[in-house]
């Protein structure tokens, strides 16, 4: 009787071994195959088209006078060019507004690698160049915050002042938690990508605004259309990005006048207003304006006020303010111990 269970046991032990092998081989089929997937270009816009650049192609939406003053703008992780919908009209009267989607995101290309903050930047540059942009108020939401601080840092003449819509400085000023990075650990995250439901993937968008707020359709779709490397590469880009300098400490150098923004019911960041501190501790030169009743996304969720502080802003050409450059102040959570947190 004791051989019999001891034998049934061996077998339990070599079929669950066996289960854990296999599934051990499909996660990772699966994550050779997500990893490879790309996709080309496409136009997602109304309005848009499409440039191909050297480095990938690009959707764009232009408009407005084109002898205005332009304003560019550029979308948060995850997002697209109608992220921007609430305050393209109130800016294009005054403006010529170009609006974006960065390698990746929206229709634009979406390749195997090409995802660094530098690499985003220079796309950005060259697109502006294609279209004859120079001298622009250039905005940044979240993700766009270091891809436009970047654009100003390698090409100067393309931008006159720079706003930063919800950057926090570093990955130390907030934590999406261990659910919230998942998504970017090695096999599960690919995994987790494949089967993702709609539901989830509009949970997991519901921290970019206030609490209560609706999540639009249309923003899912954007992370649909999105591969797991565009995903994943483009998350990791930002805490590469501010390791080796955090945002207000690379904003302070442009010699440019900044305006940082952020909405005082952050979801992201764990104190909005910490982080504004931040900026103006690194340069007292540098803006800024706390948004009441918006999250992480006050251009969505405050699109009239959010595009009133752009314009005034860029229309506001005195000089900026003298002062001594200082460090920027201390993350209240040390690098080294810190939780990667989604841009």
């Amino acid at each position: 009787m004791a051989a019999r269970v001891t034998a049934a046991m061996g077998r339990s032990a070599k079929i669950a071994i066996g289960l854990v092998l296999v599934l051990a081989v499909l996660l990772g089929l699966n994550a050779l195959v997500t990893g490879a997937e790309t996709r080309s270009a496409e136009v997602t816009q109304p309005d848009g088209r499409i440039l191909g650049l050297r480095g990938g192609a690009l959707q764009v939406v232009d408009r407005g006078p084109r002898q205005a003053p332009p304003i560019v703008l550029v979308h948060c992780f995850t997002c697209a060019i109608d992220w921007w919908d609430g305050m393209v009209p109130r800016l294009e009267s005054r403006h010529r507004v170009v609006a974006l989607d960065l390698l990746g995101h929206g229709g634009s290309e979406k390749p195997k690698s090409g995802y660094s903050i530098e690499s985003q930047a220079a796309l950005v540059a060259e697109a502006l160049g294609r279209l004859g942009v120079r001298d622009a108020t250039v905005v940044g939401h979240s993700l766009g915050g270091p891809v436009v601080v970047a654009l100003a840092e390698r090409s100067p003449r393309l931008v006159d002042r720079v706003v930063i819509v919800d950057s926090v400085p570093d990955v130390g000023y907030g934590d999406v938690g261990f659910v919230g990075e998942l998504p970017f650990q090695p096999l599960i995250g690919e995994a987790l990508w494949r089967v993702k439901p709609d539901f989830s993937i509009r949970d997991g968008l519901e921290v970019a605004f206030a609490p209560g707020f609706e999540v639009p359709d249309e923003f899912v779709e954007d992370v649909k259309r999105m591969t797991y490397s565009a995903y994943s590469d483009s998350h990791d880009a930002f805490e590469e990005y501010t390791d080796e300098r955090s945002l207000p400490e690379r904003a302070a150098e442009l010699g440019v006048p900044v305006l940082s923004i952020m909405g005082a019911e952050e979801q992201i960041a764990d104190d909005p207003r910490a982080a504004l501190a931040a900026y103006r501790e690194a340069s007292p030169r540098t803006r800024t304006k706390l948004i009441m009743g918006a999250g992480h996304s006050p251009n969505v969720e405050k699109p009239a006020r959010t595009a009133a502080l752009v314009l005034a802003f860029a229309a506001d050409k005195r000089p900026a303010k003298a002062g001594k450059t200082r460090p920027p102040m201390q993350a209240r959570v040390q690098k080294s111990d810190a939780v990667r947190k989604r841009p």
